[in-house]
């Protein structure tokens, strides 16, 4: 049977799509589509469908959450904080999968970050 390989875009309103995506690339190195396609890295992707009732994604009428994985997630969240970026971390989330953050874009949408555990999750590499 044929089947999805990976998430080929993510898209999704703005107010002010060019602040936004350069806010993107700027604070989490995701290239603007109008200079190139980004490539991402191998790595789990995870496609969760939550309960209409959640209050997981912050705001009750927040329909989608996104989640990007990240290599160093206390770098990353040193760089946010250094400039000015709100960095909200919960003991509760972190479990065997990895580690995770949440932070906002300026237009308040929710963005999880997750540094995948190495035993839940071993690199490419090492599965060989």
């Amino acid at each position: 049977m044929a089947r999805v390989t990976g998430i080929g875009g993510l898209f999704f309103r703005a107010g002010d799509p060019q602040m936004l995506a350069a806010w993107y690339e700027r604070h989490l190195g995701i290239d603007d589509l109008a200079k190139a396609v980004w490539s991402q890295d191998a790595g789990p992707t995870i496609f969760g469908p939550f309960a209409a009732t959640t209050d997981y994604f912050s705001r009750p009428e927040q329909q989608w959450m996104v989640n990007f994985r990240v290599d160093d997630l206390d770098a990353i969240m040193a760089s946010l904080k250094a400039a000015g970026i709100a960095v909200e971390t919960r003991t509760e989330w972190d479990s065997e999968v990895g580690r995770f953050c949440r932070i906002h874009d300026p237009e308040g949408n929710p963005i999880e970050l997750w540094q995948p555990s190495a035993q839940a999750f071993p690199p490419p590499d090492a599965q060989a």
